[in-house]
């Protein structure tokens, strides 16, 4: 017998089902109320399913909503229905998946998509060659609802069709699927194409060997008059582009063109869809050879696309002209991501050696509209082209430069400015001799009166603000800063924010060409502050930031202090522990710490206290968040890792003036438990810390190292790269410090220092050495701290000397002169004292390693003269002279003139 609703039942369901189209909110709590009661009941869903295919004198929306509720249902307790409410539902939807209403027909198609994913392909072995058949309908509606069914099914479960679980359907579905491309109705072309689509990333196995009838029939439907077809069909080029570029090759010349045309289509969204293609194409080999041909065209098509759409202008208020009183909406500010402390190498002088975590942040400008667009997509194109062609392409883009960057219509204006700021990487080269003219045209659109031109400005200047530094600072440095600065005040928030961001570039380049100006900079930056709203705040921390790092210690100065530190630590007295806005405060402070070193004193106790209290608090919250997580909220742990970033700062800056804030805290109990945190990056950042603190204030670290050296054994894991550097920089800095006493550790850390540096990314002979090799930054730390453990316990590290020298020397050779390499070099040249033998193999790297100083200390030179001639007397000249053969050039010409073997 089939179930039949039971007439009160249903009439209850079709009033809930009302109700719920309700918008008072009380009238919402009793309906969530009413379902979940109503869940109890397993034939609810009977109900359900009744309303959504049987109901036809319904309205759309009522039936609809009640399949929606089921879809939910399905996906919370879908293994709780008895079967037979189970195979009800999935046969009236294979029923009814032709529905008149295309409302209706989407969500049945939904439902049976949430079913299929439940695990339930295996379990219903009919749904796929049921919906398969039914495309064969002479009934428009079930072809349809059937083809709306399987994309659904496609997209969510494509692996699974491709597998051998379900005995691999996709060799019946492909066929099939192909078959519909040349149907009458735009709608099921689109849908068949988007079904194949599915599974051109994942190469399946079906769709390769159809390979061919597919691109044929792709072709076939190149002029499509139905937009979304068309943007299916540019969409499956794009990815076969990745996957099949073999099979596209001989066709190369027409897809380009067709391509050209679909990138300039009147609707937008296969206008970006053609676009992607330009940006797959660039990261092809073949790019250069199949594209040089047709850039005459392509180009101009690009550099239109990067007009703003009067959709664009509209959502970005660009008739607003002063918005800075507006407060900002909180949905427009993006979450903020802390990266943790890196230490880098080389403290004195010279840029860091800072391996992991640069990256660039460079996107264009308008990031209000974080939707990807046609303007984007075609700025982004040019740039990779830009550094596909180099300066190939300035023949094809001056010409329109001209024309745009001094149209009158300021749209175009603007576009152009984007261009030219796009090409700024890849053409560099080639835009020298144009420079000259267009900087000081571009310093002049930073006044045009539109605020969208201002902001593009000054994106564009700040690409090219490594070429403005390496100038005479008056010809173009001084004018563009002049600018830029009153841009950072302009009453536009948009324009406040991209001057703010150009400036931090130009800081970061200009390092300490800017001291003669600091003055005038930090009147700007602090008048900024009353100034801005919300977003901007936390744009500008980071702008002060830049200018602490990039100045350094020109900022200790009595005058700037007192110009900067007043709005910094009255809004840190603002902030309250939970507010996040305390992330970029909190780096910027470090910054600021760091930069001025002694002249952070009289600020330095209510920070250092507050930083202690958040990584108190936050270790408090995860406890209890870990003993009762039913009862408490996990904590945010950025803000520990921010305020131990903080206190790394204060360390660094303060030195041994930190010492009293240590000794009036319990940091080093906290610092025990952050350094065994289950989160990667609060151990890089503890790691980090302990280094600092062991340099400023060794005799507050001694007393824990027993504790503290398992731990950091445990740490020296390659798997989390910053994580292990930061313990290596530490062991290498607390080796410093304990000297002799370093002994008993010595077991714990140097077997897995002695694996890190021999894994197999450094390079092998010294051939493949020469010239500058991108060290593996991990070696070159565990070769430093291998040097100082050596230095303070040749002992017991010699013996190991023939396991590590090879890869040791090749490392170091690549860094310039330092601290950190002199206390490795003369550990290394200690050991070699107590175990030469363990050197010989490998003597050739040593040279090597030498001859890569520029000017060592002479007691230094000294151990390397002597450790030369000791082997060259103990071989005898003969044999010295055979193996001084096998020297690079180079090499031989250095030793000879420095050490005169």
């Amino acid at each position: 017998m089939e179930w039949q609703p039971d007439e009160q039942g249903l009439q209850q369901v079709l009033q809930l089902l009302k109700d719920s189209q309700s918008p008072n909110t009380v009238t919402q709590r009793a309906v969530q109320q009413k379902l979940e009661q109503l869940n109890q009941f397993p034939d609810f869903n009977n109900y359900l399913i009744f309303v959504l295919t049987r109901l036809k004198t319904e309205d759309e929306p009522t039936r609809s909503l009640s399949g929606l509720i089921l879809k939910n249902n399905v996906k919370a307790h879908y293994q709780n229905f008895p079967s037979a409410v189970a195979d009800f539902i999935k046969q009236e939807c294979l029923n009814n998946i032709g529905d008149p209403s295309p409302l209706i027909r989407a969500t049945i198609g939904i439902l049976i998509t949430t079913i299929a994913s439940k695990g339930e392909l295996q379990t219903w072995p009919e749904l796929l060659p049921q919906l398969c058949n039914l495309l064969n309908s002479e009934d428009y509606n079930t072809c349809e609802g059937s083809f709306g069914a399987l994309q659904k099914i496609c997209e969510d479960s494509s692996e699974l069709l491709d597998s051998d679980a379900l005995n691999r359907p996709l060799n019946i579905m492909i066929p099939k699927f192909l078959q519909f491309f040349k149907h009458c109705s735009p709608k099921i072309r689109s849908h068949a194409i988007a079904c194949v689509n599915q599974f051109i990333i994942g190469r399946a196995q079906a769709l390769m060997d159809n390979i061919d009838t597919f691109i044929e029939s792709l072709f076939a439907l190149a002029a499509d008059e139905d937009s979304e077809v068309r943007k299916n069909v540019c969409r499956a080029l794009v990815m076969l582009l990745e996957v099949r570029i073999d099979r596209l090759i001989p066709h190369m010349h027409s897809i380009i063109q067709y391509m050209l045309q679909r990138t300039q289509d009147p609707d937008e969204n296969v206008a970006l869809e053609a676009c992607e293609f330009w940006l797959t194409l660039a990261e092809q080999p073949i790019c250069k050879e199949v594209l040089s041909g047709h850039l005459v065209q392509l180009i101009p098509i690009l550099v239109n696309g990067m007009k703003y759409s009067e959709i664009d202008i509209i959502l970005l208020k660009g008739d607003v002209e002063e918005d800075e009183a507006v407060p900002d909406s909180e949905q427009d500010i993006k979450p903020r991501f802390h990266k943790s402390r890196t230490v880098t190498l080389q403290h004195e002088g010279g840029e860091g050696e800072e391996g992991e975590d640069i990256e660039e942040d460079d996107d264009d400008d308008d990031d209000t509209l974080s939707d990807w667009n046609l303007r984007k997509c075609s700025a982004a194109a040019l740039d990779v082209l830009a550094n596909v062609f180099r300066d190939e392409l300035l023949p094809h883009l001056l010409p329109l430069l001209k024309g745009l960057l001094f149209h009158l219509d300021w749209v175009i204006k603007e576009s152009g400015i984007l261009v030219l700021g796009a090409i700024a990487e890849g053409c560099m080269q080639g835009m020298v001799p144009y420079l000259p003219e267009l900087i000081p045209h571009l310093i002049q659109c930073l006044c045009d009166k539109k605020a969208l031109v201002r902001s593009i400005a000054c994106w564009t200047l700040s690409r090219y603000a490594h070429w403005v530094v390496s100038q005479p600072p008056d010809s173009y440095l001084k004018p563009l800063m002049t600018e830029l600065l009153k841009r950072i005040l302009d009453s536009n928030k948009k324009v406040q924010e991209a001057a703010c961001s150009a400036f931090a570039t130009l800081e970061e380049e200009a390092c300490t060409e800017l001291v003669p100006y600091l003055s005038y900079i930090l009147d700007t930056l602090v008048f900024a502050f009353g100034k801005y709203q919300h977003k901007n705040l936390l744009i500008l921390y980071d702008a002060i930031g830049t200018l602490a790092d990039s100045v350094g210690h020109h900022l200790n100065q009595p005058e700037y202090i007192q110009k900067l530190m007043p709005p910094l630590i009255a809004k840190w007295n603002e902030l309250k522990d939970e507010d996040k806005d305390l992330f970029p405060l909190l780096e910027c402070l470090s910054s600021v710490a760091t930069a001025l070193q002694s002249g952070f004193l009289p600020y330095c106790e209510p920070v250092y206290q507050r930083c202690v209290t958040l990584v108190q608090k936050t270790l408090a919250q995860a406890m209890m968040y870990n003993q009762h997580p039913d009862q408490y909220e996990a904590p945010d742990k950025d803000f520990m890792i921010v305020a131990l970033d903080l206190l790394s700062g204060l360390a660094e800056g303060l030195g041994g003036h930190v010492e009293q804030l240590v000794a009036r805290s319990n940091i080093m109990t906290l610092l025990f438990q952050c350094m065994q945190d289950t989160m990667p990056e609060v151990r890089q950042s503890s790691f980090a810390l302990l280094g600092d603190l062991t340099k400023a204030c060794f005799l507050h670290v001694k007393p824990c190292i027993a504790e503290f050296m398992p731990i950091l054994g445990l740490n020296l894991n390659p798997e989390f790269i910053s994580v292990c550097n930061n313990a290596t920089w530490a062991i290498g800095e607390i080796s410093m410090q304990m000297g002799a006493e370093m002994q008993p550790y010595v077991g714990m850390v140097l077997p897995h220092l002695v694996e890190i540096i021999n894994r197999p990314n450094t390079p092998k002979t010294l051939l493949e050495n020469t010239g500058k090799q991108s060290t593996s930054f991990m070696s070159l730390y565990a070769a430093i701290t291998i040097g100082r453990l050596g230095f303070v316990c040749p002992q017991e590290v010699a013996p190991q000397l023939q396991h590590f020298i090879r890869p040791w020397c090749t490392s170091l050779r690549n860094i310039r002169d330092n601290e950190e390499k002199d206390s490795a070099f003369r550990g290394i040249c200690v050991m070699i004292g107590v175990n030469p033998a363990g050197v010989v193999q490998d003597f050739i790297f040593f040279c090597d390693a030498v001859a890569s100083w520029v000017n060592p200390k002479d007691d230094l030179r000294d151990m390397f003269y002597k450790i030369l001639h000791g082997f060259k007397d103990q071989v005898g000249e003969e044999n010295w002279q055979q193996f001084s053969e096998q020297f690079p050039p180079l090499l031989k010409e250095r030793l000879s003139a420095c050490y005169g073997v």
